[in-house]
């Protein structure tokens, strides 16, 4: 048996350095597919967030999520030209006679939408996020899933991965998403729009879990900065408040 990196001659003659040697090619193996499996597969050091979240909705949120802000309302948006002309346009009777009532259920703007969200394992690779509102489902990939070279949809391609500063929480990526609307009145995003999520848990003195999603929505088609954004969800003991319901263009 030759010890490789040494010179052809050289021999490994002592049966215990060589099981020391592949004890240590052993432990090394299993070390890096301990670290591979950080970023892949469902890990303990980081927060669970499996289970049932409910939206909560803050006073300063109420007139942009639980009521359809008035035509023309672009309050904290800033828009290019190419943009504004598309939310100026906004009608939603004629998103109905096209069948794109999901408009403002896309990946962009899903998390804003008030409702409920079911968080599990789809696999050890694949986080499913279930959203009532709408009946949309997202999906969070980690490790070396490729995007899909297919049509563009609501949710486009999410690819995750766990944050190794900080909280520890879940950084999420999201592109080849189908153009939809940030807000319900029309304001647009594009396809070419790249959004970046941030998932952080924080427990309350109450006892009350929190799940915190920030948001950066990067789209210089149709916006000049980026949207930004912070949403809350508090976890549930269930899923009893569970009630799927259809897209509306209309709410």
């Amino acid at each position: 048996m030759r010890f490789i990196g040494m010179p052809d001659t050289t021999l490994v003659r002592s049966s215990g350095l060589w099981l020391a040697v592949a004890g240590l090619l052993i432990i090394q193996a299993l070390m890096a597919a301990q670290t591979r499996g950080a970023d892949a597969a469902k890990p303990a050091t980081h927060p669970d967030l499996t289970g049932y979240w409910v939206s909560v909705v803050t006073t300063l949120d109420w007139r942009f999520r639980m009521v359809v802000p008035p035509k023309g309302d672009y309050f904290g948006l800033r828009m290019t030209p190419a943009g504004v002309k598309i939310a100026d346009a906004w009608d939603p009777a004629r998103d109905e006679a096209a069948g794109e009532q999901c408009k403002s259920y896309g990946a962009a703007a899903i998390m804003r939408v008030p409702g409920r969200l079911h968080i599990a394992w789809s696999d050890d690779t694949t986080l499913r996020v279930d959203i009532d509102a709408g009946t949309q489902t997202r999906l969070f990939h980690f490790g070396d899933w490729k995007e899909r070279a297919t049509d563009l949809t609501w949710q486009g391609d999410s690819i995750a991965q766990w944050e190794t500063t900080g909280s520890g929480g879940l950084k999420v990526v999201t592109t080849h998403m189908r153009s939809g609307y940030l807000r319900k009145n029309g304001v647009p995003y594009s396809e070419n729009a790249i959004m970046t999520e941030y998932f952080d848990m924080i427990r309350e003195s109450n006892g009350d879990v929190r799940l915190i999603v920030s948001s950066n929505v990067d789209d210089p088609t149709y916006l000049q900065q980026p949207y930004t954004n912070s949403v809350q969800f508090k976890k549930q003991p269930d899923g009893s408040g569970w009630d799927t319901t259809p897209c509306s263009a209309r709410w």
